[in-house]
């Protein structure tokens, strides 16, 4: 090589060829296509709407209820107090939400194990609040060919008006639905008092504002998607159901070979079945799918296809029942209502029941059995123990006595677990109405009573009316 050489590296640089002119492109991703709901009536649609009638009846009229002098059911963070008509709880009482809490999972799995997702489709809150924003949108844009029509219409001072109105309406529901919320942890009159004067504090705007948004967006726009996609629920129901769960099903060996015809032509001279492939099942249905294609995890078991099917076979003079609440062994066998029933109480039905009634009668029993107060002892950490006037050993405790009535109560304390042990101060305690109070508490021992070393004692705390008494453990310390 010569001094002055340079040496070159050749770069390869890759060269990726253009689709050619007939080469088609094909999407990883199919794009979503919105679903325009037909209106249906029937049994099963009256039962929805009584459900969310009845469901936004409690939801928005319980925080104007009063017990007493307050509201009859109010979570005050705050003041960590929860009250719940005659209960007032405290976060001590967290068990019994951890009780609350296996009870609907108890009741969720016994309900799914024998009506699948009838859950989802009358009463889940992501159901109702779509039946009522459909609601008001099929009353301001019209039935589902009207809504087609005017979302493939060019923009105009008509459709801008009824679109506009359709999100006016939309949004004050969702404002109103948010405020109603945040009512169960802020007094709701004194939180309307504050919106009004515009006084409302910085959390309860927020929280108005992102429940509201999130009624809008979930009830408004992503609708079928979160109960397909978001849910968690349609992803584990098959972990509950079995071939005896009850589910919206298509009578395939009654409705086979589908066909269109007229009224007065007999299905079995042209070979069909039942069904008249009208579609009008899959035009109800919330989520898009099609029933006649067998059990799916998006069907959420409303019977919008119920009704819409059983009015079909109505007018074409045929029995009703091609599309009906039913399980996969009664369709394949053919069975009766009377032995579709008598499948209902199979052995996981009877586990589920036991375990969600054990724990039921447990949280009510203990409800009943419940003290009206709590007390927590804490030592007092700046004199762990000492030796007072008289010789006698002193040890100082402060209780935390919660009043968990909705009266003034009167406590006396006392203490044993060692010989002579007494109450010097703080032997009597005046508690007002769901309040808790902070008492010091100083025990005295005769010197010599009980070796060094560290001694479990209880305290005694008990109302003077006799309607409660309640014993919390400590120690005494007895220096060397």
């Amino acid at each position: 090589m010569k001094p002055n050489q340079r040496t070159t590296t050749a770069r390869v640089i890759p060269i990726v060829a253009a689709p050619a002119a007939d080469e088609v492109m094909v999407s990883l991703y199919e794009a979503q296509k919105k679903i325009y709901p037909r209106s249906v009536s029937g049994l099963f649609a009256r039962w929805r709407w009584g459900l969310v009638i009845l469901t936004q009846l409690v939801f928005y009229g319980l925080p104007w209820l009063e017990w007493g002098q307050r509201q009859a059911v109010l979570f005050d963070l705050g003041l960590r107090r929860f009250y719940i008509f005659g209960l007032v709880l405290y976060p001590q009482d967290f068990i019994y939400l951890a009780a609350l809490l296996i009870i609907s999972a108890m009741a969720l799995f016994l309900f799914t194990a024998v009506a699948g997702r009838q859950w989802c489709g009358y009463a889940c809150p992501q159901t109702v609040y779509t039946e009522l924003f459909l609601w008001i949108e099929r009353h301001l844009e019209g039935d589902r060919q009207a809504r087609m029509r005017l979302d493939a219409a060019p923009l105009s001072a008509s459709k801008l008006a009824r679109k506009g109105g359709k999100q006016g309406v939309w949004v004050l529901l969702s404002l109103w639905t948010g405020y109603s919320f945040v009512g169960y942890f802020t007094p709701i009159r004194e939180l309307g008092q504050s919106f009004l004067q515009l006084g409302t504090g910085p959390w309860e705007t927020f929280w108005v504002l992102f429940y509201g948004f999130a009624t809008y967006g979930n009830a408004g726009f992503l609708r079928e998607q979160v109960c397909k996609y978001m849910c968690p629920y349609a992803r584990f129901q098959s972990a509950m159901f079995d071939r005896d769960t009850l589910i919206v099903s298509y009578d395939e060996a009654r409705g086979e070979p589908r066909g269109a015809r007229s009224r007065k032509a007999d299905p079995k001279a042209l070979n069909l079945g039942d069904c008249i492939d009208c579609t009008l099942c899959v035009q109800v249905c919330p989520t898009g799918i099609d029933i006649r294609k067998g059990l799916q995890y998006e069907c959420i078991s409303c019977a919008a296809c119920v009704d819409v099917c059983d009015s079909v076979m109505d007018k074409m003079v045929y029995p009703r029942g091609l599309i009906r609440y039913s399980t996969q062994n009664a369709v394949a066998g053919g069975w009766t209502r009377a032995q579709l029933l008598r499948r209902v109480f199979r052995p996981r039905v009877l586990v589920y029941a036991a375990i969600l009634g054990a724990v039921s009668l447990a949280l009510l029993a203990s409800l009943w059995l419940r003290t009206p107060f709590k007390v927590d002892v804490v030592r007092d950490r700046a004199a762990l123990a000492r030796i007072v006037s008289g010789g006698r050993i002193e040890n100082v405790y402060r209780l935390q006595i919660m009043n968990a009535t909705e009266r003034q109560q009167q406590f006396s304390i006392a203490a044993q677990g060692l010989p002579g042990l007494a109450v010097v101060s703080g032997d009597s305690a005046t508690v007002e109405a769901t309040q808790s109070l902070w008492l010091p508490v100083r025990l005295q021992l005769p010197y010599g009573a009980a070796s060094a070393g560290s001694h479990p004692i209880q305290f005694q705390v008990k109302t003077l009316d006799g309607a409660g008494q309640v014993s919390e453990k400590s120690v005494f310390l007895v220096p060397r």
